[in-house]
């Protein structure tokens, strides 16, 4: 101390040098075309600004005047077993026996309408931020930047919002500029003990919390902080803090943590926040937009048509913020769970029948493997699990899965032809071949996709018996959702559905069999492939939902057509009988028109039609989803929002299979590789002249870059990840090529390169 007295000039400069670290370095987030931009505050929960990391996420929102962020976590669950699934009827042969005698209300009794009556298992919601802004005035605009995943809201008095979820930890941070004093917070608990009776309801609709029946949780609060601690069932429990860090602009950071008997010790919410606030925003905002920079750089696109352009973004902006390794997989709603008092829709559970399959369906083509691994390790984790699922409910050894999941993978019931389907492992086993082929990795290929595969195989092979014609087939048979979950739910035949799925397995087993030098095992698939029948096919109206049975009413779920897409069975490069049934399959679509339809309808037809090569049915399909069936948020909510009679549905439960979707099916407009051949530009509407892509992935791992100038494709860029031949159909109006490698055109016109791990291939005309 007598030094620094002796030495005023050092005291200045320490002083100065104080200042300038409690200075904040001012945030100015970068403006996108695509970014969501409001001139209010949406006033509710499920138009809120979405922020998410895959494991926290909020929606940020005006609820009766206070500026409010709806807090989640995608590992908040009610896992309380549903219990009339541990009783000795409980079994596909039970099942089948009533069915056979049509003595069918017992099953729904015993499986189906529990679902309905029990608020849980479930997702449940964690809490709500909320801000008093009483004080703030009028707002002048809301922006949700979707390059740096922030959220800005500013005031006309000049306060301003900064508002993120960071991208790899998990926590969120608030920032006020420009205020005059601080604003009061609170955390608010959610309804899970209000005053008065609670009843059940429609589970689209959700159930009323409090019948839970938690006990009320405690809301303490300290020196510029508060905290939340919930008990839920079975020794679940639950923390949310935030703290505000007393600074000049009000910053501050939030958390929630879980913890559960026999999970992971983790740190509580309270540490994890005081933890981030020692680190400070602005290096938190610094890794945090360095983690979206590189997700953006992954892959782009660039089309004419500004709704699908924009709508694009806002689909990889919100797979970006609900997929993570290390997080579960992208639930109904993910890190966005229903902040309304109630249950989320069918409880946000993980729905196997399409939902969870559509949700990564944009990663493979979009470069985006790194988040659609978290969804494998997930059903990998919980292997054991599904195995005794198919042990207890089939009685056969091998691998099936519940097609309605909680967390930690139990079956959850529900309309059980599909929550109890008996091929959905077949429809999850996708993933893990599309994988394989996206990544080559040898190594996913060897302990992951052929083992997944290979039991999924010995389960089919294992429930299925002989009919008459000595062909295999299921007992009983469903196609999702025809006829819900009646009697007529179940088909005597096996329907398109359960036998595309049963063949597509048999078909990769044998595949991934070979690649692995197995050829013993290869037969064998083979041989039981050979077994099965054939789809069954109309003449007139293409795939049918099963045999003798039509495809003749609208229908919100295509699964009569998966061995069309997304399975491939039947294609356009099998030859024009192929062609035929696709073109008919389509047209009966088509024809029977969307009456009952719901949103994700629209974007698996934008798949569809772009497969069949129909750029401008695949624009306007996907156009219609955006336009219609969207929130401004751009959260699909299934029912037709637009007035314009797309469909009879007019509700909205959100859910997210329908974005994620919508994203697939623009891709597969500009880039497919399905059938062993990389096609550019193959689904294009004819007036789109320009349009570009930047590192679009392939089967074969080839990251493609290519650019369509005038109508012409120009330049093409593909770098090889993993080597082996590229085979490129020709998008060029001649053979005279300059390519930096050594080719060979063949006489289907493809583009042959042989290429090594890490080449990049540059291809262009000799005129350019």
């Amino acid at each position: 101390m007598n030094f620094l007295m002796k030495n005023p000039g050092l005291i200045l400069i320490l002083f100065v040098l104080a200042a300038c670290n409690n200075e904040k370095s001012p945030v100015s987030p970068g403006k996108s075309p695509y970014d969501l931009h409001f001139d209010q505050l949406p006033t509710v929960w499920d138009e809120g600004i979405p922020l998410g990391n895959g494991m926290v996420g909020a929606l940020i929102w005006e609820k009766e005047g206070k500026l409010r962020l709806s807090l989640d976590r995608a590992d908040l669950w009610d896992l309380r077993p549903m219990e009339n699934l541990k009783t000795p009827e409980w079994k596909y042969s039970w099942v089948y026996e009533q069915w056979k005698k049509n003595d069918y209300g017992p099953v729904q009794e015993k499986f189906d309408a529990p679902y309905d009556r029990s608020p849980a298992p479930s997702k449940i919601p964690a809490a709500g931020l909320e801000f008093d802004i009483s004080s703030l005035g009028d707002i002048a605009s809301v922006r949700l930047h979707l390059k740096e995943a922030i959220c800005e809201v500013r005031w006309k008095n000049g306060t301003k919002l900064l508002a993120f979820v960071h991208a790899t930890e998990p926590v969120g941070w608030y920032r006020f500029e420009g205020l005059e004093n601080p604003l009061p917070y609170e955390l608010i608990p959610p309804a899970y003990n209000l005053k008065g009776q609670s009843e059940a309801e429609n589970p689209v609709t959700g159930q009323d919390l409090r019948r839970l029946g938690y006990p009320e949780g405690s809301v303490v609060k300290g020196p510029g902080s508060i905290t939340y601690d919930q008990e839920g069932w079975g020794g679940f429990r639950y923390q949310v803090n935030v703290t505000d860090n007393n600074s000049d602009a009000m910053e501050g950071c939030w958390s929630i943590s879980s913890e559960f008997p026999g999970w992971e010790k983790k740190s509580s919410a309270k540490e994890v926040v005081g933890n981030t606030l020692r680190t400070g925003i602005d290096k938190a905002l610094k890794s945090h937009r360095n983690w979206w920079h590189n997700f953006w750089a992954q892959s782009s696109i660039e089309v004419p048509d500004k709704i699908l352009q924009k709508q694009w973004h806002l689909e990889m902006y919100k797979f970006g913020s609900a997929a993570r390794v290390g997080a579960p997989p992208i639930s109904l709603q993910a890190v966005w769970t229903a902040d309304n008092g109630k249950l989320p829709p069918w409880k946000g559970d993980f729905h196997h029948d399409l939902n969870t399959q559509l949700s990564y369906w944009p990663a493979y083509s979009g470069n985006h493997l790194e988040q659609e691994i978290g969804f494998i390790n997930w059903l990998w984790k919980y292997r054991d699990t599904f195995k005794e699922y198919t042990r207890e409910y089939f009685e056969t050894e091998g691998l099936n899965v519940p097609g309605v999941s909680t967390l930690t993978g139990e079956p959850m019931g529900g309309w059980i032809q599909y929550a109890f389907g008996p091929t959905v492992s077949s429809w999850l086993g996708q993933h893990f071949y599309l994988h394989w082929r996206y990544s080559m990795d040898r190594k996913f290929l060897e302990q992951r996709a052929y083992p997944w595969v290979k039991d999924v195989a010995l389960y089919l092979e294992g429930i299925s018996r002989f009919n008459d014609k000595g062909q295999r087939q299921l007992p009983i048979s469903s196609s999702p959702e025809f006829h819900d979950n009646s009697r007529d739910a179940w088909f005597a035949q096996t329907t398109n559905f359960d036998l595309a799925l049963a063949r597509w397995t048999f078909e990769k087993a044998a595949e991934l069999a070979r690649e692995m030098d197995l050829p013993d095992e290869a037969s064998r698939w083979e041989t039981i492939l050979s077994e099965w029948p054939d789809l069954a096919i109309d003449e007139k109206s293409g795939l049918m939902v099963a045999p003798g049975v039509p495809y003749t009413g609208s229908h919100r779920h295509f699964s009569h057509q998966l061995g069309y897409h997304p399975l491939g069975l039947i294609d356009f490069s099998k030859g024009e009988m192929h062609r035929e049934i696709i073109r008919n399959t389509i047209a009966t679509l088509d024809e029977t028109g969307s009456n009952w339809w719901v949103g994700y309808s629209f974007s698996w037809l934008g798949n569809l039609k772009a497969r069949a090569f129909d750029g401008e049915g695949a624009a306007e399909a996907l156009r219609i989803f955006a336009t219609s069936f969207c929130l401004p948020n751009s959260f699909h909510v299934n029912g037709d929002q637009s007035g314009k009679g797309y469909s009879n549905y007019k509700y909205r439960p959100f859910t997210l299979e329908g974005n994620f979707a919508f994203a697939a099916g623009l891709q597969e407009m500009l880039i497919q590789s399905h059938s062993g051949i990389v096609q550019l530009f193959p689904a294009v509407p004819s007036g789109w002249s320009d349009i570009s892509f930047d590192q679009l992935r392939t089967e074969g791992a080839f990251l493609v870059t290519a650019k369509k100038e005038n109508g012409v494709v120009t330049d093409i860029e593909i770098k090889s990840l993993q080597g082996g031949i590229l085979k490129l159909k020709n998008p060029f109006k001649t053979t005279e090529l300059k390519c930096s490698h050594n080719y060979r055109i063949d006489d289907q016109n493809i583009i042959n390169i042989t290429t090594e791990p890490g080449d990049i291939v540059q291809v262009k005309t000799n005129n350019k």
